[in-house]
């Protein structure tokens, strides 16, 4: 972790029903000085969201030149998903879903304008990337109930997402849009 981070914690209930993960869930995170506390829940949601065995927050917290925010590797190190967290670049998402079985992002931003800033770049298998967003407001909103110690319950059922964390209770449909 690098010097300067805040870490946080998090103590999570999962509940995917659309995918039959049930966990309790014990995370460190650390936060960068550059890291907003919107992306911050963002990538702490993404990683609820595709948790399965190998799953990881890259060593320096957010996405770096050489790993995602988050990303699944097997027991032989091989990267089986490169989960991006805001809005990575068209050259980054390339090089990322060359390396991965599968990509996938998770952005706090407005998608329309990220996808358009991808439009006529080259995208290694973007037919296959899947971009989900939240409902507008929806991270500020929980971003404002984040604390250094959280308590987080993650249920998601039909796309919809409950949230309850520290006690502030949230929801949000699950978007997902493809690259063109």
């Amino acid at each position: 972790m690098a010097i300067g981070a805040t870490i946080h914690t998090f103590e999570v209930q999962l509940a995917d029903v659309d995918r039959g993960v049930y966990e309790d869930l014990s995370l460190r995170v650390a936060q960068q000085a550059s890291e907003t506390d919107a992306y911050l829940v963002t990538r702490v949601l993404a990683y609820c969201l595709e948790a399965e065995e190998g799953i990881a927050f890259s060593a320096g917290g957010v996405s770096t030149g050489e790993e995602p925010a988050v990303l699944v590797k097997d027991l032989t190190g091989s990267i089986l998903a490169w989960i991006e967290v805001g809005a990575p670049d068209a050259q980054r998402l390339h090089q990322g879903s060359k390396r991965a079985e599968r990509a996938a992002v998770y952005t706090h931003r407005e998608p329309a304008k990220l996808l358009a800033s991808w439009k006529g770049k080259t995208i290694y298998q973007a037919d296959e990337i899947v971009v989900r967003s939240f409902d507008p407001g929806f991270i500020d909103l929980a971003a404002k109930a984040l604390t250094r110690r959280n308590t987080m319950s993650v249920s998601v059922t039909e796309g919809q997402i409950y949230l309850e964390l520290n006690g502030s209770n949230f929801e949000t449909q699950i978007h997902q849009h493809h690259i063109e």
